[in-house]
């Protein structure tokens, strides 16, 4: 498989302790591709609970969770990852190492309505090419995940499931994980970057993505609203060293975004940024991973989501983080605990919004069957609390979501 499906693959695998594996090669005159990829279907059983009038914490859904009539979901969807299904080319030409990626992921849901049962969602995550050398490194250019938040979200162990969402976002082209309890979304962004060589284990990767506008800063502006925006494009970096010694394997890193914002309705430009680090650190069965992230303007959950206030556009604070440990019992089933935690704050006392609190519980089993195919159950515990002392926000209050899930992951 190409590198950057491997990554996904290889932190999906790692609730394993498997290896992730090339695909399916074939040789093509002066190329030789490779088509990879995943597929997974989980049965989800969601209860929601809470105070009247409070919602889903940001992306998580727009019903009251106190509303007998949308306390229970059940329902059969794609987990955290997406399915996919990735073709990558690679040849050496003029002394340079160049390669291309395409993807394709479509949902295993089905409609939620009329009569149709296609898929609901359909998604092309990946179109890049790169070029580079051992001796300078790389350079890409296209459409792949973004650097900030990227181990974070590779780290997780509900990858391999469904986390949270199973509610509320169950029958899009996948579910939450921990987005939003722990982490920011690194998401899929166009993007030039430049990566070094590995040396002994530290690597860097610096460029450029595609910047986003804002979504729900202002009155005039509605949740759903995001796009292209930007006085220039956001700047990135990602910095890590991956160590080994005797039987300790482990990566430490650290990530950063900044870019500039138009687009708020009370006629401001302001910049948001943010930065992390984490650590993972597996020895004799055991796995740690420990995450934390702070920011100004980023949001909540999806980059920029929230993250200025609607009533002066003043930048909100965020940060949060999460705690992993996991354990391969005798049988190779791998056990998982995880709790991470979300804040996002008032921006001032002219801020209707009150601070937002979002955590969430996760305790999994991963059990491989083959190689390639590997059984996933899943309990997750998520609350949604909005601090009823700060601002004016009718929806003060706490929301839970409790949800289990079971289902299979089959990569090839």
């Amino acid at each position: 498989m190409n590198k950057n499906i491997k990554l996904a693959v290889a932190g999906a695998v790692l609730a394993l302790s498997a290896t992730a594996n090339a695909g399916i090669i074939i040789p093509a005159g002066d190329w030789t591709l490779d088509i990879g990829g995943n597929v997974n279907t989980y049965v989800t059983s969601t209860r929601q609970s809470g105070d009247t009038g409070v919602k889903g914490g940001g992306i998580y859904g727009s019903y009251d969770y106190n509303d007998t009539a949308t306390r229970t979901a059940s329902n059969l969807t794609t987990g955290l990852l997406p399915n996919y299904l990735s073709v990558s080319g690679s040849t050496r030409q003029n002394d340079l190492d160049v390669a291309f990626t395409i993807s394709i992921n479509p949902g295993s849901s089905t409609k939620t309505s009329g009569i149709q049962t296609g898929n609901l969602n359909q998604e092309n995550r990946q179109a890049f090419l790169t070029f580079g050398d051992k001796s300078w490194g790389s350079i890409k250019v296209g459409k792949d995940i973004g650097l900030f938040a990227q181990d974070a979200i590779l780290n997780d162990m509900t990858l391999l499931g469904v986390g949270r969402g199973a509610g509320g976002l169950a029958g899009n082209t996948t579910t939450t994980g921990r987005i939003g309890s722990g982490f920011m979304y690194a998401d899929w962004k166009a993007q030039v970057n430049y990566t070094t060589p590995n040396f002994n284990g530290f690597q860097v990767t610096a460029g450029v993505s595609q910047a986003w506008e804002t979504w729900a800063i202002a009155s005039a502006r509605s949740a759903a609203s995001t796009g292209r925006g930007g006085a220039a494009p956001a700047l990135d970096f990602k910095a890590s060293y991956s160590f080994a010694a005797n039987d300790v394997t482990g990566k430490v890193w650290t990530s950063g975004t900044r870019q500039n914002v138009r687009g708020l309705d009370v006629g401001l430009d302001s910049d948001a940024w943010a930065a992390d680090i984490g650590a993972n650190v597996n020895m004799a069965g055991f796995g740690l991973t420990g995450y934390y992230y702070s920011g100004e303007g980023i949001g909540q959950t999806h980059q920029l989501l929230d993250g200025f206030s609607k009533a002066d556009g003043k930048a909100r604070d965020s940060d949060g983080g999460y705690v992993q440990a996991t354990y391969v019992l005798p049988t190779k089933t791998k056990l998982g605990v995880a709790w991470g935690q979300s804040n996002l704050d008032r921006a001032n006392t002219s801020d209707t919004a009150g601070n937002t609190e979002d955590t969430l519980w996760t305790v999994g089993l991963y059990h491989p069957l083959t190689k390639h195919l590997n059984i996933v159950a899943e309990y997750n515990d998520a609350e949604h609390k909005v601090d009823s002392s700060s601002g004016s926000n009718a929806g003060n209050g706490k929301a839970k979501a409790r949800n289990v899930s079971l289902g299979a992951i089959l990569f090839f």
